[in-house]
This record gives C-alpha cells, structure tokens and sequence, in this order.
C-alpha cells in the first residue's frame, strides 16, 4: 500500500479537501501528519491550538485516508528554547548548537523531558480514540544531523548519573575504563569528566560507555513517548522512521517500544552520505546503489520484527547530499516496488507537495513546488497505485536463507578506535550484504544474540564484543558461519580479552589472532587457496589448529574451517569476498548464481521480483507468468513473476 507526508499547515485550508481526494485518485491510503508542527499547536506556553489540525484530520478521515500523527518532538518552538536555554545540545567541540532547523534538543535535559511528557500527553489526549487516527509515528529521525551525542553540562550530570548504577563504586569503574593508565582513576563519580576535548585521545572504554548511555537515553526518551501514547490511543500501532545510515543508536533496542520499525529511504543522498569510491558515486548517482535501499529493508525488517514501514520514499531530487540530481526514469517506480519487495507493509512518499519556501524547497515532491500538478515522480507513483490494485496483495514474508548478524555497538567501537582511517562497520557490513546479494539471494538481519537456527548460512562481518548471548546463538546455528576480522577482539569493557581474539569465539573457530595491522590505501596481500584475491585495509596474523583454506602470500592462515565455523582474517577485495561467500553458499546448498552489478533479485512468498539498476536491458532466460514487466527488463524497470510455492531459493537464471 502506498503513503504520504502532508503539511497541512504550510497550505491554506481551503486545499486540504482537494488534496486529499487527489491523493485517493493516485492511490494513496495513508497519509503522516503533524511531526513538526509544535509551534502551530502551541504557539505560547499552555496556549493550545488544536482546532486547525481536528478540521485537517476530519477532512483527510472523510476522503477515507488513514492517519499516521506524529508527535511534534523534533522541533521544540522558539519559546520553549527562550525560556530553557538548556534543552540545546553540544556539539563535541564545546559549541551550543542553537535554535532554527530541527532536532535542537539533548536526550539527557530533564527539563526537556518534562515538556516532551506535556506535548506528548496532550497531543495523544485529543486524537487518541479519533477513529482516522490508526497509527503514531514518535519523534523524528532520532540521531539525524549528528543528535544522538550532546557534549554538555546536562549531558554530564546524567552521565555520572548512568554511571553510578552501572558501576556502583569508582573503584568497578577505574577497573572497567583501566584508568590506572596515564593515571586517569578518579575517586568520586563527581570528578568523572566527559570524554572529550583532551589533549589526545579520550579513554576508549570512557568513550563507548559515554556512546552506549546516550544510545539508552534514546531509547528510554521513546519509551516515555509511547507510554503515554498507548495509554492515550488503545489499539493504534506505534512506529519511529530511522534514517538510513544513523548508526549512533542501538536500533534494535528502541524497536523494542514499538510495533513496526519504519525508515526513511533516500537512496540517491544516500549515495554521496555512504563511504562509495567516486567510481562508484559517478556509476550509481541517478539510479543509487542496487543494495542500498535494499540493505535498509532487510535491516529494519529485522529491526520491527518482521513488520516495517517507509514512512519517508525519495520522489525526485533531494536537497541536502553535495550534490541531488535527478532520478533516471523509472527510478521512483522500482524503489516502491523494492520496497514492497522487501516486505514493506506500506510506502510513503516524502512529500505531497514540494514546499516553495525555507530549508527544504529544493526536496521534491509528488507534487510540483506550491502546484497541484503531479511530478515525474507522482506520476511513477500513480503508475504503482494502479499496479497494486491490479495485482492485489503481496504474500508474506519467510525467513531468507542467509542471516546477516549487525550490531550498533560494534560501529561505535570501531569509531572509537578504527586503527585503520578507512576502517569502518557499516561499509564492511555493506560490502559482505553486497556480497551475497550479487549472488541473487535474500538475506534477514539478525540482532546479536537472537536465534540463528534455520539459516543455511550466518555473516557476522565483525563482532568486537561477543556476549553470552551471542556466544550460544552461535554455537547453536545450524548453518555455515563466516567470521570477519576483529570479530571477539574486545570485552564488554573494551579489553583486550585474556586469551586474545577472537575471545569466546577461539573454541569454535580454532583460531587465535597474535597481531593485527592496517593497511594504507594502496596496499594489499594477494590470497589463494579454495578462494583466492586480494587482503586489503586490515589484516591478522593467525594460529590455528584449523583446516586453512587460503593463506596470504608469505604462506599465513587467510581463511580457516573448523567444522562449520569459517574465519577470514582480513578486509577482503570485491573478488576475494566473492569468491569466499560463493563458496561458502555452495557448501551450503543455497546454488548461488552470480548476477550483473546492476541486477537484483528479491523473491516475497511465491512471487520473484528482478531490479534492473543499469542503463542497458537485462534479459531473463525463461518466459514466466508475469504480473509486471517481461523476459526483457530495461534500465530502470522491474519485472515480477509467479513460482512455485515449494521452490527453494535460488537465483533465478539471468543473462546480461
């Protein structure tokens, strides 16, 4: 189903019903309102103005859309600011970051807590039990710009605060941060510092406690909120749209408080956000990535527990990457039915109308800027809303093959302390989902710990703290496991641990890591064996009792088997990951097919979708039942057809 983001408040009322029966005739069935709206709701303190948003729910209600309401948290109004100068965050330099865009507060002000209770409860009051209101969306984009982290006094004192019942006595917390070194120890938690501003580098212990407090502030802030929601609104659903690429909070615990997870998906901006070579930002920037929208879906399908949402879809171009351009033909059109692809239940686009005013008047539409013309982009959305009604419902999601195991701490911990510049866990993440996709398989992202019985193959790309949660997920996987470098390299402290990496990990995979080095750019370590390419950015030096697959050059362990246990001790090249996940998929009956770099595969249920992201046709080996498209698939263009309902996954046969 489709959805979209309406500003009631940037259009004369006179508007509202017209925009809502157009919005109907394109397809359109849901409809998100009201995240930013504080300063229209309460203009002044206790000063509620609720009767221009009943008439503008009633008016969308009665065309028969369903409302998604947001809480307005991400734009405290200027009289709040005026009147609690510290709700403003810090930046990590010291700096107050001030008043005029969005997202100018800090999770740990109590103060800002209080109001956010206050907004939240009335808000919720009123159009709780409104029968249009189905679902609430909290905040917005929790982390974006650089949020998560503030650097202040209020951020201190609820530092100190975490910590007091993290570790009860200063003597458990200089243990836990080794703050014998350089003499760091402290004896009172009011002498605790923040980990910022020193002459070189901050503790790192301090440093991931200081991110992993933060990330529990986030998550407890939108506990608060949907607290009070469900108290307010009994049987509507609750979601918060993460934005891509916001890794500074633990996703997976915030969607506890939720129902659905849902993302904000921009994949164009996204293109020059993510660490891409120019190569690659030159090859992909009208089309995007063919697995960066895709790798959200899967993430955030994990994330809201099979159930998610884009409650935000690129329609055209953006505003806010260095560079926005257009969209290749089509592309609006192949983005929502990847998604749909994917699993998502509903996609909405962002937005109705392009605003001809403030920040975001350069962010397309549906609608051309101030008009009630569609764009390009509206009318590939209009063109999905009559192929929905004509194909129906999509099946189910199933569980994929391959489990994906991510984990936000791991990035924190890597940011901390990369070793290497280029060092980073969302990119190798990327790179090993990449990876697997190009075979022409579906993956599941799965939380740290979680269950991984069923998948015939488990990535863990690098999981620097391994839990005894994690630990028994592990050893209880029925599939293959591939283990990349740093994987058990530290404790739940940031040590080293005492029987070295990979830490609790060494019984399963036979290996013990002695060193460890980065590499600069430029540099590399040829690899051969069962698998063979290049080792670059990181490399281990391993013993192993192991069976060694591939070794480096000067004869080293590379890859190692230990039972059903792989290890690869590097950051590997394109082909060097290619060939070792075909291998291992081939181990593992999943018959991997390579595919074009520009052609996807997603199969939902018994039907099989095929994403052309390139300029030139690709042509499918077979004649199907297709329900869109045909053998020929031009750039930009889709094709899904009907298998059979037993048929194990495998790539479809393809041919450029």
């Amino acid at each position: 189903m489709l959805g979209v983001c309406y500003y009631p408040e940037h259009w004369h009322e006179s508007r509202w019903k017209a925009d809502a029966e157009r919005m109907r005739q394109i397809g359109i069935s849901f409809v998100r309102i009201g995240e930013f709206a504080w300063s229209r709701l309460e203009p002044r303190r206790g000063d509620f103005q609720f009767n221009w948003l009943d008439r503008a729910i009633d008016v969308l209600h009665a065309a028969d859309l369903k409302i998604v309401l947001g809480t307005p948290t991400a734009t405290p109004p200027k009289w709040l600011m005026d009147d609690h100068p510290s709700i403003a965050p810090v930046d990590e330099h010291g700096r107050t970051r001030g008043f005029g865009s969005r997202r100018h507060y800090t999770f740990s002000s109590d103060v800002w807590w209080a109001q956010s209770r206050r907004i939240v409860e009335a808000v919720s009051k009123r159009y709780g039990e409104h029968p249009g209101v189905v679902g609430w969306q909290t905040d917005n984009e929790y982390g974006c710009h650089d949020t998560t982290l503030s650097w202040g006094a209020e951020d201190l004192i609820a530092f100190k605060r975490w910590l007091r019942l993290r570790y009860q006595s200063t003597d458990q917390l200089n243990e836990a941060w080794g703050s014998v070194f350089w003499s760091m120890e402290v004896n009172s938690f009011e002498e605790v510092c923040l980990p910022n501003m020193t002459v070189t580098e901050a503790n790192p212990a301090a440093r991931l406690d200081f991110w992993r407090f933060h990330s529990d502030q986030v998550a407890a802030y939108d506990k608060m909120q949907c607290e009070i929601i469900r108290r307010n609104s009994p049987g509507r659903w609750i979601t918060h749209n993460f934005m891509g690429f916001v890794n500074d909070f633990d996703h997976w615990q915030v969607a506890e408080n939720l129902d659905l997870a849902s993302w904000d998906s921009y994949p164009i901006g996204f293109v020059e956000k993510f660490p891409f070579n120019e190569t690659e930002r030159d090859r992909w920037a009208e089309t995007s990535h063919p697995d960066i929208a895709a790798f959200h879906h899967d993430l955030y399908r994990g994330v809201g527990k099979g159930r998610f949402w884009v409650m935000e879809q690129q329609p055209g171009p953006v505003n806010w990457a260095p560079w926005n351009p257009v969209p290749k033909p089509g592309m609006v059109r192949l983005w929502t039915w990847e998604a749909l692809a994917h699993g998502a239940e509903v996609v909405s686009y962002f937005r109705w109308r392009q605003a001809p005013f403030a920040q975001e008047q350069m962010h397309a539409g549906l609608n051309l800027a101030g008009l009630d013309e569609l764009s390009v982009g509206g009318e590939e959305a209009k063109i999905v809303g009559r192929e929905l009604q004509e194909i129906g419902a999509l099946p189910q999601t199933g569980q994929a093959s391959v489990a994906l195991v991510y984990d936000y701490e791991t990035y924190w911990a890597t940011m901390i302390q990369p070793q290497g510049k280029d060092f980073r866990y969302d990119e190798l993440a990327f790179r090993w989902y990449e990876g697997v996709r190009r075979l022409g398989l579906d993956v599941d992202f799965v939380r740290p710990g979680a269950s991984l019985e069923g998948y015939a193959v488990v990535l863990v790309p690098c999981l620097m703290h391994v839990s005894d949660e994690a630990y028994r997920a592990l050893l209880r996987a029925t599939g293959k496991v591939l283990y990349g470098p740093r994987t058990g390299s530290r404790d739940r402290n940031f040590k080293i641990p005492q029987n070295l990496a990979p830490g609790p990990l060494a019984d399963l995979t036979g290996v013990r890591v002695t060193q460890v080095g980065s590499m600069r750019p430029g540099l590399s370590r040829s690899i051969d064996g069962r698998v063979s390419g290049l080792g670059t950015r990181w490399e281990e030096h391993l013993q192993t009792g192991a069976n060694v697959l591939a070794r480096f050059d000067d004869g080293r362990p590379a890859l190692t088997q230990n039972n059903n246990h792989f290890y690869l001790s590097v950051w590997a090249s394109e082909n060097l990951l290619r060939s070792t996940l075909t291998q291992l998929c081939d181990e593992a009956g999943l018959k991997p097919q390579a595919l074009p770099e520009h052609v996807r595969m997603r199969r939902i249920g018994n039907i099989q979708f095929a994403f052309n992201y390139g300029p030139q046709p690709h042509l499918l080996d077979h004649e199907f039942e297709f329900i869109i498209g045909a053998s020929k698939i031009e750039g930009g263009d889709l094709a899904a057809w009907r298998t059979p309902d037993d048929t194990s996954q495998t790539a479809s046969q393809s041919r450029p």
